[in-house]
């Protein structure tokens, strides 16, 4: 049975991607987050992987705070960029393959089209820069790599999703922006993603997000009228957001992927993003 290392398996896209795993049944699993294993620390990690040997790691942990990450670009590049740097090191000493989650952050969100993997990257905050190096790191000490791009992630854990049903609970109208477009994509659908490529010797980079685009507020609609949930979404700009909101990292205007090379190289198509809001809301 190949055995398959998850870092950050205590955030969203971990617990998913260990369900998903669980249920094919053909791997065993190593769970760890930061308290099992701090991925900034390469001593840890190379010792970690060669007592353990798994035939694939996968990690899914990150420092996802963008605004926090404008004052603290450090910490965020350690788990970042250095953290999958260690990965990629101690899974190429061993002969493990690598995947590596990304971000549509790397853009600088100014082409208002959908991007394929060989679109010029230029991030515009600290978040998608240090993301932007990890993906440098991982492309530059492992051979066997897959990195997967995706956007406007939410699943088991704090997300969008999540804080707008929150502030439905208390407020009559919110204000979200309707400037800034992209893909909204579930752990679920990312998580098949994973499974379907980890196994294979079809390496390289992949932009991996839900079909079809929307803006933040109409997303939030969406998810309003799933629940039946009478709360006015009221659109503004991201300019106005921002002037009461200083201290907040810039986003891409525009960061809609194109899963160019999984069209390609795959069969597999995710959902479109009305169909995964459906579902994951289902149980919410």
């Amino acid at each position: 049975m190949k055995k398959v290392l998850i870092t950050g398996c205590r955030g969203q896209l971990g617990i998913q991607l260990a369900k998903q795993l669980t249920q094919e049944g053909s791997y065993a699993l190593l769970l760890t987050d930061v308290d099992e294993l701090d991925i900034t620390n390469i001593e840890s990690v190379t010792d970690f992987v060669r007592a353990e040997r798994p035939d694939h790691i996968v990690n899914c942990a990150a420092f996802t705070a963008v605004d926090a990450a404008e004052e603290k670009e450090d910490l965020a590049f350690k788990i970042n960029a250095i953290g999958p740097r260690n990965l990629a090191i101690a899974a190429s000493g061993i002969g493990a393959s690598l995947v590596h989650i990304s971000t549509d952050y790397v853009f600088p969100g100014t082409e208002p089209r959908a991007l394929t993997e060989f679109d010029a990257v230029g991030p515009v905050s600290a978040y998608g820069r240090t993301k932007l190096a990890g993906e440098e790191f991982v492309k530059q000490f492992s051979s066997r790599y897959q990195i997967l791009r995706t956007a406007w992630l939410y699943g088991e854990g704090k997300n969008f999703v999540r804080t707008m049903l929150r502030l439905s609970e208390t407020r009559q109208s919110i204000t979200v922006v309707n400037d800034q477009f992209g893909s909204p994509t579930s752990t679920i659908e990312l998580a098949k993603a994973v499974a379907l490529l980890m196994p294979t010797d079809n390496y390289g980079l992949f932009h991996a997000t839900c079909e079809g685009s929307t803006d933040w507020a109409s997303f939030t609609k969406e998810i309003f009228r799933i629940k039946g949930l009478p709360t006015e979404v009221v659109p503004i700009s991201t300019e106005e957001y921002q002037k009461n909101n200083p201290a907040s990292a810039i986003r891409p205007h525009y960061s809609i992927l194109d899963n160019y090379m999984l069209r390609l190289t795959t069969d597999h198509v995710f959902a479109d993003w009305h169909e995964a809001i459906a579902e994951y809301l289902a149980d919410e």
